[in-house]
């Protein structure tokens, strides 16, 4: 899958500054894609594209084959004509552009005023309409997840956004055709999603022609209050009553002292197997269609997953269940092949950080998917000592850190810098100059012997601690998760030039050729 040596850029759409408060799809995304190209980069980056819920969290979605409608564009619905520059005016939050943070809450309420224009604006087009064409052709092409994509969003909408357990109101099962009430609802979800559908595949067309791909996100498990599951029941560890009995998370490790509890419900794979994992399937198959190639996280759980009683407090007792191992992924490949055999290979990058096995390592190996190198998670006196990155598998992607990590420069203030046997031993790789320290880091993935090496866009602009993406086991209104923004003229020339000649010094540049 790694052919050739490259690198690529980590950052959110919703971390672009826009004059809505929240990054999206249109025009400031095709700059930072131009900034890209200019700096001779071959990937884009993203955390997972679908709709967020409380938390703001890609990670926890109510549709994990849907799209985040705060995502869409104004400023490309106005181009369609649906939007007025008197409606973009109104909803614009040009204080916002500027601060370093996205305020979700008042973001989207801006934002869902404007979709609302957009969406009637649409449905007032006669069906001859090129527009309304496409509207239609979409919703024959995607049937097969945006119509329970919409029965879902229109029944939660009309039990004011309540758990599916919880609905009284226009209840319906997912087999069954929607009724008059939640007509509305329903085709607003499902022109959303056409708006997103569309607007992304632009995006997408922009980048491939400047030589940008895109690696995508696939989170293991889902969201219990989501169409996913709602419309899967069968497929799940769940009561009869729709709850489960036995939820998700990992043990005690790095990022937290008594594990992670994610509460997510456990897949039942003896089910998903009697059905060929056909829910896989098309799910690994959607995300295609909109990425070129996808980061599949936490990749461990394939092999065996952290299973804990429903209703704990902390993920602490739980135990190790055995997975779906190679059956998943021969059955994914096969997909992707008429010929049953494991040198077909499916395009996900293993997110295989944590508690790793000799069983895992063997299971990624076994259908050569490329494993991932954490500079920050391989400090000398642990696996350093005896890979350095220059010795790194071709097969594997390096990054400085990603998402869920400090800034490199956040990192090395609060763990390194201030202690004197860590300080030294890093001293052995690199400077250690605080100043240049994410450039340092920077460098020592490019240079290593990763096929692909990803940047996070906080460590090319040597940003500290603040702007820290997500912090793994923290929740609630005074955690500032997800919410990072860069400001306009943070993307320098001078800065894009830096990575630029270092992308070249290193082989990874697309202009090599």
């Amino acid at each position: 899958m790694l052919q050739e040596r490259a690198s690529g850029v980590l950052l959110h759409p919703t971390s672009i500054p826009t004059r809505y408060g929240i990054g999206d799809l249109g025009p400031r995304a095709l700059e930072f894609i131009d900034w890209l190209s200019g700096a001779e980069q071959s990937y884009w980056q993203v955390l997972p594209l679908c709709p967020t819920d409380q938390g703001d969290s890609p990670y926890q979605s109510p549709s994990s084959f849907a799209g985040n409608p705060l995502l869409i564009s104004p400023d490309l619905l106005a181009a369609d004509g649906l939007l007025s520059d008197e409606d973009l005016s109104a909803a614009a939050l040009p204080e916002m552009e500027y601060s370093s943070r996205v305020d979700f809450h008042q973001a989207a309420e801006r934002k869902y005023q404007l979709l609302e224009i957009a969406i009637s604006n649409l449905r007032k087009r006669p069906s001859g309409d090129p527009l309304q064409q496409e509207f239609t052709a979409f919703c024959d092409q995607h049937r097969d997840w945006v119509e329970n994509h919409a029965k879902f969003m229109a029944q939660r909408g009309a039990n004011q956004n309540r758990q599916w357990q919880k609905w009284t109101e226009s209840v319906s099962a997912p087999e069954s055709p929607v009724n008059s009430e939640l007509g509305e609802r329903y085709v607003a979800a499902l022109i959303l999603q056409f708006f997103f559908v569309r607007q992304w595949q632009q995006l997408r067309k922009f980048a491939s022609d400047r030589g940008i791909r895109i690696i995508g996100d696939i989170p293991i498990y889902v969201s219990l209050d989501s169409v996913d599951v709602w419309g899967n029941r069968s497929l799940f560890q769940l009561n009869e009553q729709g709850d489960p009995t036995r939820v998700a998370g990992v043990p005690p490790d790095y990022f937290a002292a008594t594990g992670q509890l994610w509460n997510n419900p456990l897949y039942d794979w003896d089910a998903m197997e009697r059905d060929g994992f056909r829910w896989w399937i098309h799910r690994l198959e959607a995300v295609l269609q909109f990425v070129d190639l996808v980061r599949l996280d936490h990749f461990r759980g394939f092999e065996s997953y952290w299973s804990v009683p429903a209703g704990e407090k902390t993920a602490m007792n739980g135990e190790w269940v055995p997975g779906p191992r190679g059956k998943l992924l021969q059955a994914l490949c096969n997909a992707k092949s008429s010929e049953s055999t494991t040198s077909v290979t499916v395009p996900i990058i293993a997110e295989d950080l944590g508690m790793i096995t000799e069983e895992v390592h063997a299971l990624r190996k076994e259908f050569h998917l490329p494993g991932m190198k954490v500079l920050q998670f391989l400090l000398p006196g642990e696996a350093w000592d005896n890979t350095r990155p220059e010795d790194f598998e071709p097969n594997s992607v390096t990054y400085t850190g990603t998402h869920d990590n400090d800034t490199t420069l956040g990192w090395f203030r609060e763990k390194i810098l201030h202690n004197h046997e860590q300080l030294e031993r890093l001293k052995r790789y690199t400077r250690c100059e605080e100043h240049n320290i994410a450039w340092e880091f920077i460098e020592l993935a490019l240079r290593s012997g990763s096929k692909l090496a990803i940047v996070p866009l906080q460590d090319a602009l040597s940003l500290g601690a603040d702007a820290r993406m997500n912090t793994p086991g923290t929740s609630g209104p005074d955690v500032d998760n997800w919410r990072w923004k860069y400001v306009p003229g943070m993307l320098t020339t001078d800065i894009q030039k830096r990575l630029a000649d270092l992308t070249r010094q290193s082989g990874r540049s697309q202009q090599k050729h």
